[in-house]
């Protein structure tokens, strides 16, 4: 009798052991590029969900009732902040939600553009190393016995991070100085202009829901008209029409599609941010280069 007691012991040690190890954090990002970095940092110690998914245009997203849900399931939501997410406090309110909210961009200054804070500072991997801070310390306050874990995956993907920007700044050292403009559709490129400069002129505002008048566009065309400017570029997550008519109307070159505000789902080009800058770099210099 003893030592089959003892047997029952053994085994719900082995049975409720694993279980515990597998308790993951439930972290909810406000899109797909947060979420790629909360994956990068927590591991297999988290569960991500992001809210604007794959190829999804967080300046017009529209939460549903599900969404309420999964904030408030989550222990921690993770949202970029500069006003990116106009719809968030509607969706904390109707989710009832007691996570902590840890804002990616906390401690970067914000560019001013016209008149409204530039939310897409994740688009200088300058910045993005400060976006993995943020996460890596709310991950740490969320579950305090995976710090190490968070720590070692966060210094491992600051050094491919700092490998990026690298990257980066050689390829755009390759582009002669006066063919360092190109037309995009929406103002998501400031900061990236800022840190490595590439000097952006867009059609649009911030807001991708705003359309263009005849005039914007006729000023578009005399600026590309006179400062020679190389190429025009679209977005993923933008109505390619507007660059096409521009480039038809200037003999400017498509230089293919730039992405901004969202990354692509597993089998798409780029699936991760680290994918994304690489992309949107080889895209400029292929286009600038010559």
């Amino acid at each position: 009798m003893r030592r089959l007691l003892g047997l029952i012991c053994l085994a719900l040690v082995v049975a409720s052991g694993p279980a515990h190890a597998a308790e993951r954090i439930n972290v909810v990002a406000s899109f797909s590029i947060l979420a790629d970095m909360v994956r990068n940092i927590g591991g297999n110690r988290v569960d991500v969900t992001a809210l604007v998914g794959p190829d999804g245009d967080a300046h017009v997203y529209a939460p549903t009732p599900a969404d309420a849900k999964t904030v408030a399931s989550a222990r921690l939501l993770v949202v970029n902040g500069f006003g990116f997410e106009g719809w968030m406090p509607r969706l904390l309110q109707a989710s009832g939600s007691k996570a902590a909210i840890a804002v990616a961009t906390t401690g970067i200054t914000p560019r001013q553009r016209g008149g409204h804070e530039d939310p897409h500072a994740w688009q200088s991997v300058v910045n993005a190393k400060v976006y993995v801070e943020n996460i890596r310390d709310a991950l740490v306050a969320a579950s305090p016995n995976d710090a190490a874990t968070f720590k070692a995956n966060a210094e491992a993907y600051l050094a491919k991070l700092d490998a990026l920007d690298r990257e980066v700044r050689e390829a755009v050292a390759k582009i002669p100085q006066g063919r360092r403009k190109v037309i995009s559709t929406h103002g998501a490129f400031g900061y990236f202009a800022d840190t490595y400069g590439i000097a952006f002129i867009a059609p649009l505002g911030v807001s991708t829901d705003s359309e263009p008048s005849a005039r914007d566009i006729a000023a578009i065309i005399s600026q590309i008209r006179a400062e020679k400017i190389p190429a025009v570029f679209l977005e993923n997550i933008s109505d390619p029409r507007l660059i096409e008519r521009i480039a038809a109307e200037t003999g400017t070159r498509v230089g293919g599609t730039l992405y901004s505000d969202s990354l692509t789902g597993e089998k798409g080009q780029v699936p991760t941010y680290i994918d994304m800058v690489r992309h949107n770099i080889k895209a400029l210099t292929s286009a600038l280069a010559d």
